[in-house]
């Protein structure tokens, strides 16, 4: 049986009333809020990489282990996000998770010791989850209601991508040298902050009884079986993107691509994910199987490899445009999954599972690259292991089937 709206999303939904703009406002600001749970708290630190690495005398396994840290952190954070959902209102979770996430970036900056740079890492990536989680949720719930799902669900992945451009434009300005990068630290906890008071004053109206629709998805289990080939699909996705999205600036230094050039590379990777929202919301309209998610895990290992087999700028910008116009939709497409395989209440703890298991993969990833950089071959041998994650994912996911008819 079928639970009433709340009234604040029932009056949305008002005959006459226009879904898709009423809809849009509250997007956008929960699109921020991916701005910061990804785009500042953990894609900014590939920027920042290499002017710490030099500053503190780490080696690539290290700088690697750090990312690994923030990706234990998420993966804590998306084991007690089911349970936090059931007790608490979503928009609150969301926006508490902002709010931390900026604090602790700006704490980075007056820290220099590795094991309390590596807890700042961890504590992020708990704020990240909460967060991102939360949010997926409510842009999944705001997408029913619409009847614009593969727009709503890109937008807010694609949001994302404002955090990765406001990364690439404030990094450099902050960092002249390599005992700058604290200064860096400092501005992407502002923007942070700033952007997660913007979430709070879009979303109002998404505000909901606390523990509404994820007290009911607790009270029923998920079973991950008929899931498998999705799951291990975006296990491998996981494991592989992080390594591009943790190294990449640092393979094109050592490449020899000047700072500039650099910035416009993680500018247009940015505007690729904002994109990404339009370019695939087609394909996540209609996402009921593994195929969305093989396609755009295919993908990324073709622009994985394009730096690794030449350093000409054309193939390395071409290399961040493809990467960036698809990574987050992968997100995108198991939220599009669970949306229409599962009842309302298991989207909490579906959602939940892909990003228990994408977390995973992040866990291995910056470590296993940066463990392979420091041996032969370099940072391009980590590239070519990432590459083939990706590949081994797109195989897995078209194995995945609907688990219900079309309506």
């Amino acid at each position: 049986m079928s639970r009433p709206l709340p009234p604040s999303q029932a009056a949305a939904a008002a005959p006459g009333a226009d879904p898709l703009a009423a809809s849009l406002a509250p997007a956008l600001g929960l699109a921020l809020s991916a701005a910061v749970s990804l785009g500042l708290a953990r894609f900014s630190y590939a920027l920042l990489l290499p002017p710490m690495a030099a500053d503190l005398h780490w080696n690539w396994f290290t700088g690697g282990a750090m990312n690994t840290a923030n990706a234990a952190g998420y993966l804590l954070g998306a084991l007690l996000a089911p349970r936090a959902l059931a007790r608490h209102d979503a928009r609150g979770l969301l926006l508490g998770g902002g709010f931390a996430a900026a604090l602790l970036l700006a704490l980075h900056g007056a820290v220099r010791h590795d094991a309390l740079l590596a807890a700042l890492r961890l504590l992020t990536g708990v704020a990240s989850a909460a967060s991102f989680v939360s949010g997926g949720l409510m842009a999944a719930r705001l997408a029913a209601q619409s009847g614009h799902a593969g727009l709503l669900l890109g937008l807010y992945y694609g949001g994302t991508g404002l955090g990765i451009v406001a990364s690439a434009l404030l990094v450099p300005l902050a960092v002249a040298t390599p005992p700058d990068w604290p200064w860096a630290w400092l501005a992407l906890g502002a923007a942070a902050l700033a952007a997660t008071l913007s979430t709070a004053a879009t979303t109002r109206r998404l505000r909901a009884a606390p523990g509404a629709s994820a007290a009911a998805g607790a009270r029923e289990r998920l079973h991950w079986g008929p899931l498998a080939f999705a799951l291990a699909g975006y296990l491998m996705f996981g494991l592989g993107y992080i390594g591009y999205m943790s190294f990449i600036i640092a393979l094109l230094r050592e490449q020899g691509l000047s700072s500039g050039w650099r910035t416009g590379f993680y500018v247009l990777l940015g505007a690729g994910v904002v994109a990404s929202s339009w370019l695939w919301a087609g394909l996540l309209q209609r996402a009921r199987a593994g195929g969305a998610l093989a396609l755009l895990n295919g993908l990324l290992a073709l622009a994985t490899l394009l730096p690794v087999l030449s350093a000409h700028p054309l193939p390395v910008f071409v290399s961040g445009a493809v990467f960036g116009a698809v990574f987050l939709s992968v997100v995108a497409s198991t939220t599009a999954l669970v949306r229409r395989n599962l009842p309302p209440a298991l989207w909490p703890a579906g959602i939940a599972a892909f990003t228990i298991v994408f977390a995973a993969g992040q866990i291995a990833g910056p470590t296993l690259v940066g463990w392979l950089a420091d041996g032969p071959g370099g940072l391009p041998r980590g590239f070519i292991c990432s590459a083939a994650a990706l590949a081994l994912g797109a195989v897995l996911a078209l194995g995945q089937r609907p688990l219900k008819p079309q309506a």
